[in-house]
């Protein structure tokens, strides 16, 4: 039996998935009230998660991040009217700092049960919060084109959302700790490559057969085709912190889907159609690990080349198409993360001034509540 890929013949729309963290508004910890939200939230599109102190808020089929932005924002209201109910407050980043994932409570749900019997310890460590991005695609075809384009901008996505440097109130030395949680599981971190949706089709039959996955739910990779929602889904980026960073890396993902469009043959004159595997490995590791200050090996040349570098030339590329779609707003942020610093960074800047790991958790719900970043 194949699988069957959705055609989707408005290509290059857009779905997010946004995953943010519950606090109790007095100690501003973690609490597994989940479901309290979601009593007093009658909306289809918040939805719970694995853990019962996350919730994951859903846009619809939009046509651009405004549009994307305009969902999360209407479903967020909903949220924080019944967070002032409850007690609760919200937060976003890749990880909580001062979360201990001994202390989370699953969600009920079968499957949250059978992963749990399946991956164990590595389940009980999955107290982590991510941005995923859908992009529609016209067909399975199409996906991978798309997908081996994104393989080359991994380590851009990390080291632009990187929010998850503290993990059980331990500094962990990296810019964003959350991707090394994924890379655990067997299913999960660096697609392995295919060049068509034949291969990826005779991929994903010898994943069920030798009882690898059970679904395409079971493959968590950073890149990954969604063929019942005809899309590819990107799942590297951290949580952002606010809801304007959150908008700026969507904006940014479909900037680089339309230019791809326009210009893929132009790319693969100049670029390897699939990296090299060692590459990309090494290219995530050093966003992984420094963040905007990483340097990456170029596919073509071998040579080291500053990631800031290359992110800049990519925002200089797009512009005609963020003036095009009006994302020129989105894009200065970009350009504000790149000089003044992630939310890594800004946690740090925090960590660093007051000593004290609660006001970082602090800040990151005034950031999240505010909607923008504290870059003073």
């Amino acid at each position: 039996m194949t699988l069957d890929f959705k055609n989707n013949l408005n290509s290059l729309t857009l779905g997010v998935e946004m995953e943010i963290q519950l606090l109790d508004k007095e100690t501003l910890n973690l609490t597994p009230r989940a479901e309290d939200i979601l009593a007093l939230v009658k909306n289809t599109r918040l939805v719970k998660e694995m853990f019962r102190s996350t919730l994951e808020l859903v846009t619809g089929i939009c046509s651009d991040a405004h549009e994307a932005g305009r969902d999360l924002n209407e479903i967020l209201l909903e949220v924080r009217m019944a967070g002032e109910k409850t007690g609760i407050r919200f937060s976003g980043t890749g990880t909580n700092p001062t979360g201990n994932y001994n202390e989370r409570i699953l969600s009920k749900s079968e499957r949250y049960e059978q992963l749990l019997e399946r991956n164990q310890w590595l389940i009980k460590r999955m107290a982590v919060y991510g941005l995923h991005v859908h992009i529609g695609m016209k067909d399975g075809d199409d996906c991978i084109r798309f997908n081996n384009f994104f393989l080359h901008f991994i380590p851009h996505l990390i080291a632009l959302s990187a929010s998850s440097p503290y993990w059980n109130c331990l500094d962990t030395g990296l810019a964003s700790s959350r991707p090394t949680v994924y890379e655990a599981h067997p299913t999960s971190g660096i697609p392995y490559t295919v060049h068509n949706w034949h291969e990826f089709n005779e991929l994903y039959q010898k994943l069920l057969a030798t009882n690898s996955i059970e679904s395409m739910k079971d493959i968590w990779w950073d890149i990954r085709p969604s063929p019942g929602y005809g899309t590819l889904e990107l799942r590297i980026c951290d949580g952002p912190a606010t809801m304007l960073e959150l908008q700026s890396l969507v904006a940014f993902i479909h900037l680089l889907a339309l230019w791809f469009n326009d210009n893929r043959h132009h790319f693969y004159k100049h670029n390897k159609i699939i990296p090299e595997q060692w590459i990309m490995r090494e290219n995530k590791w050093r966003a992984i690990r420094h963040g905007l200050g990483a340097e990456i090996i170029s596919h073509e040349s071998m040579q080291v080349k500053k990631l800031a570098d290359n992110i800049h030339f990519w925002v200089n590329r797009l512009e005609p198409y963020a003036n095009q779609m009006g994302y020129q707003p989105f894009m200065e942020c970009i350009k504000n993360i790149l000089d003044k610093g992630n939310s890594a960074a800004r946690q740090r800047k925090v960590m660093k001034y007051f000593n004290d790991i609660k006001r970082v958790v602090e800040s990151n719900v005034l950031e999240f509540e505010s909607g923008v970043p504290r870059w003073n």
